[in-house]
Order: structure tokens, then sequence, then C-alpha cells
């Protein structure tokens, strides 16, 4: 039997029953419901701790990706890290860190991969449904398995050529027909599952026809009943899918302007790096090739930043447009196309844009904004020490 100090006296079983009539009258929680209380409590301040511990020293966020560390040890996620190297490279001076002021570079940092994994480790909750995941698994979840991610819906696209009234009326049959289909399996699949799981968000099945609404599968019926767009005189859908099938025809325009291209006769291709250089008079950055051949004449690129604007390091979202200059005075009038491609070196993927300007002396095209596929990589191009790409010339026979 347990010894009992002598400080505690022994109560009596009178003072039991009463301590036990009193516990009962409390309702009090069991210590193992309130050290488990306890314990969630604790964990989410430790969360938020390590949140606050763990996150950039310049955005003051957690890092989506790498983190990256200076010789003291302060945190910087990859995008912020880039953005520093291209504000030093912008104003020609040396990167340092926000918190310490020591000088950093992309040799003199190191990834932190401790940091990595334990903030891919934290919780976050999910856009579309509020569920809680790690960081690591959030983007998978929200993107494959999400019951409450948005629809893709079929895109109609209407062909704007001559057609028979009877081409005409089986399109608009078709249409209706897959808009019936889409509307069956989504009310069968919903059904399937909300008489075990909650209901999902989901879009009005009118969305094709311009409809932005979108709740809970439940009301989905009812709203569509009352769904104003599918009655929308025929002059304005027939406009609406106009504009659709204009912005389909245009993303497709590129990739037929490049097989138009790889007709052409004189084809031939440069593997160009643009080095940075300083104006003698503002001293601000600017970028230009060597002189490269092309056709038998000397031609180089120039490259500038926010050209329109006096200082870049006042703004975040940068543009870096060129000039393809001819060095050589040609015999006539010569017109030239060109395609921008991510050279061998590159690390930069560019969107297929064709360009063209015809050439009659030594001069320089009008300026064009370098086709970036990411606005983002503006900054990572800066924070690199050269720029490498591909150009592709076309000369038209024109």
């Amino acid at each position: 039997m347990a010894e009992v100090p002598n400080t505690e006296p022994l109560p009596s079983s009178s003072e039991n029953s009463v301590i036990a009539s009193d516990c009962k009258d409390d309702e009090e929680p069991s210590p193992k419901k309130r050290k488990t209380a306890l314990d969630s409590d604790q964990i989410e301040k430790l969360e938020h701790r390590l949140g606050g511990i763990l996150c950039c020293a310049v955005c003051l966020d957690l890092p989506q990706a790498a983190v990256y560390q200076c010789s003291n040890g302060h945190l910087m996620c990859a995008p912020c890290f880039t953005h520093l190297l291209a504000d030093a490279r912008l104003r020609d001076e040396t990167a340092t860190c926000p918190n310490c002021r020591v000088d950093i570079s992309k040799n003199s940092v190191t990834r932190n991969l401790a940091v990595e994994k334990a903030v891919s480790e934290l919780p976050s909750e999910c856009r579309h449904c509020t569920k809680v995941f790690p960081r690591h698994s959030l983007q998978y979840h929200e993107e494959k398995i999400c019951e409450d991610r948005p629809y893709k819906f079929r895109q109609l696209v209407v062909d704007s050529g001559p057609r028979s009234p009877l081409a005409g009326l089986v399109r608009i049959v078709s249409s209706v027909y897959f808009l019936l289909l889409a509307a069956l399996r989504r009310r069968f699949f919903v059904s399937e599952l909300t008489a075990t799981k909650r209901p999902r968000m989901t879009s009005c099945r009118y969305c094709v026809l311009g409809c932005s609404y979108r709740g809970a599968a439940r009301a989905a019926a009812a709203h569509e009943a009352i769904c104003a767009h599918p009655r929308r005189p025929a002059a304005e859908l027939m406009s609406m899918l106009a504009r659709r099938q204009k912005e389909h025809e245009h993303s497709l325009a590129h990739y037929r302007d490049l097989m138009d291209l790889l007709s052409y006769e004189k084809i031939t291709f440069n593997d160009l790096q643009l080095r940075p250089f300083r104006t003698e008079e503002l001293h601000k950055l600017y970028f230009e090739t060597s002189r490269f051949t092309a056709f038998g004449f000397q031609w180089v690129v120039k490259a500038f930043v926010n050209k329109h604007q006096r200082d870049p390091t006042q703004s975040t979202q940068r543009e870096i447009t060129y000039q393809l200059v001819m060095k050589s005075k040609p015999f006539g009038p010569m017109c030239v196309r060109w395609v921008w491609t991510r050279g061998p070196g590159g690390s930069a993927p560019l969107l297929p844009e064709a360009a063209q300007h015809t050439f009659t002396d030594e001069e320089a095209s009008p300026a064009k904004t370098l086709p970036l596929a990411d606005p983002d990589d503006a900054n990572r191009l800066l924070a690199s020490k050269a720029v490498h790409f591909r150009l592709i010339m076309f000369s038209s026979p024109k």
C-alpha cells in the first residue's frame, strides 16, 4: 500500500462522498480529455511559433520551394533571393542580406534542407474544401483529389467559315448534347457521393454560356432552373461564342505561323549570350550580344529592362525589351522574321511568338518585349551572370 505524506491528512469516507457528489454536480471533464485539449492547444501554438521562425526574412511568409540562408543563418525563399540579386544587378551593387547586411551571392549562400523539410510538414488549409493537409501534399490534393475543386468544362468552338444551314443545325444539336451529357455525369456523380460525404461545390452547367455561378451541388438544380443565360437572345450568344473562338484561334495562330516559317528556304540560328553593360550617362543597365552572322550580314541584339521607366528598382513587375540591330548595309529591302527559343545554357522558357521587320539600311527593329512564358523569369535572368537564348531567323521571300 502506498505511503501517504504526513503533511496531507487522509479524508474520511463522508468527505469522499461529498467530494464525489460535487464532482458529479460540476460535471468537469476527465483528466484524459483535459490533457487532450491542452495537447491540441499546445500543438497549434507550436505550429504558429514555427511558422514565425521558419518564415522568409524578406516577404515574411513560409517558403513554397527552396530555402536559402546567408552565412549568418538568416532564411530567404527562392523568389525573394533572386529578387535581391536582380535589384543588386540593376543598382550595380553587391546583394546583401536584409537582416545582417552580409554580402550574398549564388556562391556564398547555401540551401537549408532541414528548414525545407520542416516547412513541408507544417499544416495548411486547402483553398477549396478548407481541410488541413501537410504543405508537401497540398498541391496534389487541390489539383487532383479534392472533391470541391472546380470542374473543367468543354470549350465550345464555333467555325466562322461559311457553312450550310444543315451544318449549323448539326453543330447546335451536338453542343446541346454535350451540355446534357455533362449535366447527367455531374448529377450522377454528385448523388453517388452525397449519400456518405458532404456536398461538393460546383459551377452552373451553363458556364459555357457565360454564367459565373458557383455554389453547393444540391443548390445547382434550383439555380439552373432560373438561370437567365440559356434564355439570352441568340445574337448575344453568338457574339460570345465568336469571341471565344477568336481567343482560341489567336492561341493557335502562333503555331500555324511557326509551321509556315519552317517552309522558308533560308533559315539560320545562333546561340546568343546577352552580357550586361552600363550606359555612361545614366549608368543604366542594358544587355548586348557580340556580333553574329546571319544571311551574310552582321547583327547585334540589345536588350533593356523596363526601358520606359527611369528607375526599374522601384517596380516589382519587370519586362525585358530587345531590338535586333543590322550592322551591315543590305543591297535592298530585306524582310526578316525571327523566333526566340531557350538556348542550350538557358533556363527560361519562351512563348512561340514570331516577329518581323523589313531592314532597308543599318537600322534597328522596333523595341519588342521578350516573350517570356513566366513574367517572374525576368528577375531570374537579371540575377544570373549572363542570359542565354537561341535566335532562329527566317529570310522571307516577300
